[in-house]
């Protein structure tokens, strides 16, 4: 398998804050768990053996308030089951989009100090991951309108 993602890279960031702020976005998110949570050294659950499935839940836990306080909520949510079109090594564990009332909703979101603690649990269970910010349209009658 190739390059691995779990946080946004500077360039990405820049561009993502560039974009118009006053708008509702969807962020689509698909997720690559660890068999094996890693957490450091220090954190509490290191060392406690749980999946990357169970850091993930306990990052959604932990940080479903800061999300709902924002306005966020999840509009739609997956399991995949097969890549039909695409490389099949990018086989997803988990797939949603999620709906922010602004892009500043979001970057008040991972700047939030709780967030930022909450957010290694993500960190510990995910091996990787796309995020991919959409402006919300009205669908037409045909795919691509």
């Amino acid at each position: 398998m190739g390059e691995t993602y779990i946080d946004p890279d500077r360039a990405a960031w820049e561009v993502f804050k560039s974009l118009p702020k006053d708008q509702p976005i969807h962020m689509l998110n698909l997720i690559r768990l660890k068999a094996r949570a890693e957490y450091p050294e220090g954190h509490p659950d290191h060392g406690k053996d749980l999946t990357g499935l169970d850091a993930y839940r306990a990052y959604g836990r932990t940080t479903a308030p800061i999300f709902q306080r924002l306005g966020g909520r999840q509009v739609w949510v997956g399991k995949p089951q097969v890549m039909v079109t695409g490389p099949q090594a990018e086989a997803w564990d988990l797939a949603f989009v999620a709906e922010y009332p602004s892009s500043e909703a979001f970057i008040a979101m991972v700047r939030d100090p709780e967030y930022r603690e909450f957010v290694k649990h993500r960190t510990a269970g995910v091996a990787d991951s796309r995020l991919l910010r959409l402006a919300p349209v009205t669908p037409g009658e045909g795919f691509g309108e």
